[in-house]
């Protein structure tokens, strides 16, 4: 009989903080879906400046688990960009296409406890059932779906509400069995997902703070509750505010945001610098790599970066951050 608390290693509910002498470890995991722009270098820049001003070691993850969305070369060149731009990362870049057998350990253990399950609904049957995924196939498929249909596999999504502290977000809670239902860890076409991913290598490598955009703020509690039930701990959170066009749309591949430049980097890193509301000093655009790295590690302040989930890009540029 699965209970909510079974299998953990630590209470229900606890969102571990970063602890006197506990070494810092953050991340940046890009996916390789197209070249680096201007909102995927906020998340580089401010996961970086976060873990370099504690004296922490930050890693760069490859999130290369969705083969359809990505573009050939793509992870090479976004590689490229961070040399390019004075970014220096520790250890080797860890490629989530090479990590399979951790995922299937991690769902295999799932399943021994009666917490994975196959599931043959489509994406119409749960829009029709409101959006939220209501548990149709938990104990087993029901008659009417086709026994033909390729499986996808769901975690079950019952337990406590979720709660956390974001540094820049404030107090979150979601109940995620009300709020998403039992969500997939692995696709119907045998594909890792994204939340399966991200908790398996968040805790191989040790991360102890996750630095990333707010759009992602919506997936914490669901990786929040997988922590819970694989026994691995749950690191700190802090979702830096995304760069949004005119429209209110996020800066993306899928909008057709621009690439990052190969010129000129100094130029874009104080741009992002300004938008964290940083106040970088007049004449840093002119400073070399090197000297621009120092100040920004030097002077970097989180208690400045704006408590907002999205900021215009023309406020940026009006200085209205």
């Amino acid at each position: 009989m699965y209970t909510p608390s079974q299998g953990l290693g630590f209470a229900v509910g606890t969102v571990h903080s970063i602890m006197p002498g506990m070494t810092y470890v953050g991340r940046f995991a890009p996916s390789p879906t197209g070249p680096l722009h201007f909102g995927s270098l906020i998340a580089a820049v401010g996961s970086c400046l976060r873990a370099r001003s504690v004296g922490g070691r930050w890693l760069v993850r490859m999130e290369d688990i969705d083969p359809p969305r990505e573009q050939p070369g793509a992870a090479d060149a976004i590689l490229a960009t961070l040399i390019r731009y004075g970014f220096e990362w520790d250890g080797e870049v860890m490629y989530q296409s090479a990590r399979g057998d951790a995922y299937d350990a991690a769902l295999a253990g799932l399943r021994e406890r009666g917490l994975l399950f196959p599931c043959t609904c489509t994406r119409r049957d749960i829009a029709d059932a409101g959006g939220v995924y209501p548990g149709t196939c938990r104990d087993g498929l029901p008659a009417g779906h086709d026994a033909d249909r390729t499986p996808a596999f769901r975690v079950r999504s019952d337990g406590p509400v979720v709660r956390f502290r974001d540094l820049i977000q404030g107090d979150i809670e979601e109940h995620v069995e009300t709020a998403v239902g039992d969500f997939v860890l692995r696709r119907a076409d045998g594909l890792y997902a994204y939340q399966l991913a991200v908790v398996v290598d968040d805790a191989e490598q040790g991360v102890t703070e996750v630095v990333r955009g707010s759009d992602l703020l919506d997936s914490t509690a669901r990786q929040i509750h997988l922590q819970r039930l694989l026994g691995v701990p749950t690191p700190a959170y802090l979702h830096l505010p995304i760069a949004v066009d005119a429209n209110g749309d996020k800066l993306s591949k899928q909008t057709f945001a621009p690439a990052l430049p190969d010129h000129d980097p100094v130029f874009w890193l104080v741009w992002v610098l300004a938008f964290l509301g940083q106040k970088p000093p007049d004449g840093l655009s002119g400073a070399s790599l090197p000297e621009f790295w120092d100040w920004a590690i030097a002077n970097w302040r989180v208690e400045l970066v704006p408590r907002k989930r999205a900021i215009p890009m023309a406020d940026v540029t009006q200085g209205e951050v």
